[in-house]
């Protein structure tokens, strides 16, 4: 190839001294040693609780914590009040379909999503409308992956509370329009949550511009940590927002009776936070930054444009979605093999790739299968891991054919 892309493979330690393809970042992406030695040092040189302390040990933890919401808000271009510390993007969806569905959603009202969720955006607001009179819409999609906006007048109407939406899809790599979604929800004057878990280390993000509600997603999905993300919510819904949980840190006086908050936004995180988690996100978005999100689109856009390339040439294998520019996630089925066997086959030749509905059921009725293969690529992927793949599919077809 006479293409440059980065080469980012030995900045990441889980890499060394093997030929390992890693093809799974959609799912979880793998850790660069900064991101590591980052959380270690946490833990080794100034492990402690946050916010309370007066020694040392826990004003560094506290800064670096702090410092980490702050970064973040400078990342997203909004303020350190409006950056919400959580678990991750599943668990900020049901933030705002608890503490903040249960009070605003009116029976008789109704919220839309899309065919194309992720179950972490399907199952929170399904549990809402089974609670109260509320119906849940869906923006219909086609067999390419792409959204069907025809009728989005009809879906998304007056009686529409909230629309929330997955910016990247974690099945196609649709990029979704969701500035015209969220134009099109603002003239019926609803509230818009973005679910940018698969979007947020790919591409700049600029929640002002994009002007959503909330936005939510993952660190592990972004170079750090499990248990760790971010929720984002806009300066009029988070005065009035209720806490999701209860308990230490989140308050500021406790009567026998009542009890008052903890200030924006510490009264939404409940008991001791996942410290070395924000030192580790910290570490990943520095990481992120330092090597550009341009840069990394790019490298994204070279690869998938020459995987889908090099994977047309195998008989039998299907793509879906990819009719459009889209990101780097391919999802693909080959002809009387199994999904689950052609993974198999592949990780024995230490080629790492996903096989299943992918949290994505829906999809797979749309598509009337039942499981699909899913490659996913980032800034440690390379050409070769890629001929390795093309290779590796070649001889599990074989196998399996023959």
């Amino acid at each position: 190839m006479s293409e440059k892309i980065l080469s980012c493979k030995n900045d990441f330690p889980i890499f060394k001294n093997n030929d390992t393809v890693y093809l799974d970042t959609a799912s979880t992406s793998q850790k660069p040693k900064s991101v590591i030695d980052s959380i270690a040092n946490f833990y080794q040189s100034y492990n402690a609780n946050v916010h309370r302390g007066m020694y040392s040990w826990a004003q560094e933890a506290t800064s670096k914590y702090e410092t980490t919401r702050k970064r973040m808000a400078e990342h997203l271009n909004t303020n350190t009040k409006n950056i919400i510390f959580t678990r991750g993007t599943t668990e900020s969806i049901n933030f705002i379909s608890s503490a903040w569905g249960e009070k605003n959603i009116k029976p008789g009202q109704n919220i839309v999503i899309s065919d194309m969720e992720h179950h972490s955006n399907i199952i929170p607001w399904q549990i809402l409308t089974n609670k109260k009179n509320i119906e849940l819409r869906y923006l219909p999609i086609t067999q390419d992956g792409e959204l069907i906006l025809d009728e989005i007048d009809k879906i998304i109407d007056d009686e529409t509370s909230i629309v929330s939406i997955i910016h990247q899809s974690n099945v196609f790599g649709t990029i979704n329009p969701i500035e015209a979604i969220i134009s099109k929800a603002r003239s019926k004057r609803a509230t818009v949550l973005v679910d940018a878990a698969q979007s947020i280390a790919h591409q700049n993000i600029n929640v002002n511009q994009i002007d959503c509600d909330f936005l939510v997603f993952s660190a592990h999905k972004m170079l750090g940590p499990t248990g760790i993300g971010c929720l984002y919510v806009k300066d009029d819904i988070i005065e009035d927002l209720d806490p999701y949980q209860g308990g230490g840190q989140m308050i500021d006086q406790v009567g026998p009776k009542t009890s008052t908050w903890n200030d924006i936004p510490h009264r939404f995180e409940a008991g001791t936070p996942n410290i070395s988690g924000a030192v580790g996100m910290l570490s990943a978005l520095d990481y992120i930054q330092n090597i550009g999100l341009d840069n990394i689109k790019k490298h994204n856009d070279t690869l998938t444009s020459y995987c889908i390339n090099e994977l047309k040439k195998i008989d039998g294998l299907k793509i879906y979605g990819h009719k459009n520019p889209a990101g780097p996630v391919i999802s693909f089925n080959i002809d009387k093999a199994h999904s689950f066997d052609i993974a198999s086959l592949l990780a024995q030749q230490n080629i790492f790739i996903r096989s299943g509905h992918h949290c994505a059921q829906p999809i797979m009725k749309k598509l009337n299968i039942e499981s699909s293969n899913r490659i996913s690529l980032y800034i440690y992927n390379d050409f070769e891991d890629i001929d390795k793949l093309v290779e590796g599919i070649i001889k599990a077809k074989k196998m399996i054919l023959s």
